[in-house]
């Protein structure tokens, strides 16, 4: 990783190019002249208003970014055999354009919560595998609400695991998504 630079910069954004087609078929750039991407300040005008701005953009693309954008969201609130319960805010960074719960953030924490709902009821000596996640918006979760995202397993056998997940309005109780996870076990192989 290249160090950090007194400017921000999105990386690879150097090589971004928007084309389109003139009316004689070829293909035209709107990277400027001088090398610069004329999108870079409005990149980076987004990710300011969202929450993600930091000149140490690059660390951004650490292998596994994503848990730690859903560690500061998800807080864990009662573990328990086949149940899993948590908190989530919706913040800045996993908003969409108009404020609410982004779509792919919806699913990536119900992702989590099924990981941890399906380990209570399969040991650390077999490996899981998610094979389906089925997503239900039925509702938006605006900017700043807290939800109850609760996880429980509906079924655990010898090689197949399925768990339901709610999100939950904190305050009103209202639902607002539901998940569907079927997970595949099977036992660590042994070298």
């Amino acid at each position: 990783m290249a160090n950090p630079s007194s400017k921000a910069t999105v990386p690879g954004s150097r090589e971004l190019q928007a084309s389109s087609t003139s009316p004689g078929g070829a293909a035209t750039s709107t990277k400027s002249d001088d090398g610069a991407n004329p999108y870079e300040p409005q990149v980076m005008r987004f990710l300011k208003r969202v929450g993600m701005h930091d000149p140490n953009v690059e660390n951004y693309s650490s292998r596994d970014f994503y848990s730690n954008l859903l560690c500061n969201t998800l807080k864990t609130h009662t573990v328990r055999r086949g149940h899993v319960t948590c908190f989530a805010t919706v913040t800045p960074a996993v908003a969409n354009y108009f404020g609410g719960l982004h779509g792919g953030a919806v699913a990536a924490i119900a992702e989590r919560v099924a990981i941890a709902t399906t380990r209570t009821v399969v040991g650390e000596d077999k490996e899981i595998f998610l094979v389906d996640l089925g997503m239900s918006y039925l509702s938006a979760a605006p900017k700043d609400a807290e939800l109850i995202v609760d996880g429980a397993v509906v079924k655990s056998g010898r090689n197949i695991t399925a768990v339901s997940i709610e999100f939950k309005m904190k305050k009103t109780g209202k639902l607002l998504f539901t998940s569907r996870a079927t997970f595949h076990n099977s036992p660590l192989a042994k070298l």
